[in-house]
């Protein structure tokens, strides 16, 4: 049954997540808003004429009253890699602002997209995410975040940089980080979450994990998209030394990814990224059909832009904006 009841707010309607996003609310019949810093970019959205727009950014809290007004649910999709010189600290101010402006305006609950991780010391792409999340749920305004690892979709940047290095290089010496574990989630999944994230019986404000059923290496991770591009296997020779400014240098010399997205993108496969804790299902079951496994996801990907099989070299222009 549409819910024509519950009035969403999708921030980062420009980015990758959020334009999906916003579409698959008015698909379930919400009442959507969509906030951008320049409107004018939504203009080409399938989506554009069932929606209102509205700009905001997330940095001005001025330009948050008007947008926050009347909605029942903020998603927060932004962050600020590639588009600050320090995001962490405009990252940190933007979560002040929407707590501080979504209590004003009565908002009854955020939604927030955040990062698999373990615990301890983190790369500052997840420690903003984790402290982001802080001031969020301890804003007073109910607030459930998701911490979900690389989404799987053609327009993820972290996808595109699995696309992009295994496409390119048959052979290639890479950081040791390839043989972290990690747990993907296809885009449609990670979707449904946020989507019934918007009304789900939650007893506290709280995050918690999302993925796929499958946790591999980064380096299987390739392989596996190798297979499904129809490319030869790839010899992967992990180099222990490699640094991190180093890595993401090699990053943004073989990939069309901007410095300032890969370099936190980078910092944060020195980490594991798989989920701690299981209990999602408890809150939001999983999708009809289960959820889709790793190999699942990247041949939908490949087939949504035709390269599904034929090895075919595809540069795929994407998001900067994109929250995984």
């Amino acid at each position: 049954m549409p819910d024509t009841q519950t009035r969403s707010l999708v921030t980062g309607a420009t980015g990758y997540i959020g334009g999906n996003l916003a579409a698959l609310l008015v698909e379930r019949g919400h009442t959507v808003r969509a906030m951008a810093r320049t409107p004018e970019k939504l203009r080409d959205a399938a989506w554009h004429d069932k929606v209102e727009v509205a700009k905001g950014d997330l940095t001005d809290p001025d330009s948050l009253v008007a947008a926050f007004d009347g909605v029942d649910v903020v998603y927060y999709l932004v962050h600020s890699m590639g588009t600050s010189s320090d995001f962490v600290k405009e990252e940190e101010r933007s979560a002040h602002n929407v707590a501080k402006a979504a209590k004003a305006a009565g908002v009854r609950r955020i939604v927030y997209l955040s990062g698999l991780h373990p615990e301890g010391k983190l790369s500052r792409h997840l420690q903003s995410r984790n402290t982001v999340a802080k001031i969020l749920i301890e804003s007073g305004v109910e607030t459930v975040v998701l911490q979900a690892g690389i989404v799987i979709g053609s327009g993820s940047a972290s996808f595109e940089m699995i696309r992009h290095l295994t496409d390119r290089l048959p052979v290639m010496t890479t950081p040791k980080w390839v043989r972290n574990k990690i747990q993907p989630i296809s885009i449609d999944d990670v979707l449904y979450y946020l989507a019934e994230a918007a009304t789900a019986d939650v007893p506290e404000s709280r995050t918690y994990d999302v993925g796929c059923p499958d946790v591999l290496e980064y380096g299987d991770a390739m392989q596996i998209y190798a297979e499904e591009a129809g490319l030869r296997r790839r010899v992967i020779v992990a180099l222990p030394l490699l640094t991190p400014s180093i890595a993401s240098w090699w990053v943004g010399l073989v990939t069309p990814i901007p410095s300032g997205l890969a370099r936190p993108l980078v910092e944060s496969l020195e980490h594991d990224a798989v989920m701690s804790e299981h209990d999602i299902d408890g809150v939001i079951p999983p999708p009809e059909g289960g959820l889709t496994n790793y190999r699942d996801s990247v041949r939908k990907a490949l087939q949504s832009d035709g390269t599904a099989g034929n090895g075919h070299r595809h540069l795929i222009r994407f998001s900067s904006t994109a929250p995984q």
